[in-house]
């Protein structure tokens, strides 16, 4: 590009929803739209996200009303993709709970708290919840130990900075103190 020559502006930031675009009419407000065409969109927003990736009903609510898509055409289209089985909270649940403990070796208190941050609570969340035992949780428990050991810091690092710093890290990861204290005596002998 030579020096001087204008170029198009860029566009940042994300489209517009439906409901927000700037009207054409010289600045008068849109026209409402039909409850069709709303449910339309609704749909649309809500196939786009499930096509991402999955979502608890709560976020895909939170999301329609983001969109400033009405409550009852969002509620009415959750309902219908409830249905046919788009959406499905404790499969939702039972995924989430499975993949955060195997990966990150969550235990129940964060994993009450990954659920509760997808809007999954009651039973959903306690049926999902039960698939992780105490045996799991141990066994996540050391994972998170032995991991935290072999790295040069707390290998240098006197015992009580060791247990401190493993307590911690058992915490963050929702571990009870009890098996925190349980694996952290295994892992360094009791004192």
């Amino acid at each position: 590009m030579e020096p001087g020559e204008e170029c198009a502006p860029v566009r940042r930031g994300r489209a517009r929803s439906h409901w927000q675009r700037e009207p054409d009419n010289g600045g008068e407000p849109p026209e409402p739209v039909s409850d069709e065409k709303a449910e339309e969109i609704a749909r649309t927003i809500i196939l786009n996200r499930l096509d991402r990736s999955s979502a608890s009903r709560a976020q895909l609510a939170e999301l329609c009303a983001k969109k400033l898509v009405p409550d009852h055409i969002a509620d009415r289209v959750l309902d219908r993709f409830e249905e046919v089985g788009l959406i499905d909270d404790a499969a939702y649940a039972a995924m989430l709970v499975s993949t955060r403990h195997n990966e990150r070796q969550l235990a129940g208190k964060a994993l009450r708290v990954e659920l509760a941050k997808k809007g999954i609570t009651g039973e959903a969340a306690q049926a999902a919840l039960e698939q992780v035992d105490a045996d799991d949780e141990l066994e996540a428990a050391r994972a998170i130990v032995a991991k935290r050991m072999k790295q040069a810091s707390m290998q240098k690092a006197p015992r009580d900075v060791q247990k401190r710093r493993l307590f911690g890290a058992l915490g963050r990861k929702g571990h009870s103190s009890s098996v925190a204290y349980r694996v952290i005596d295994e892992a360094l002998g009791r004192d």
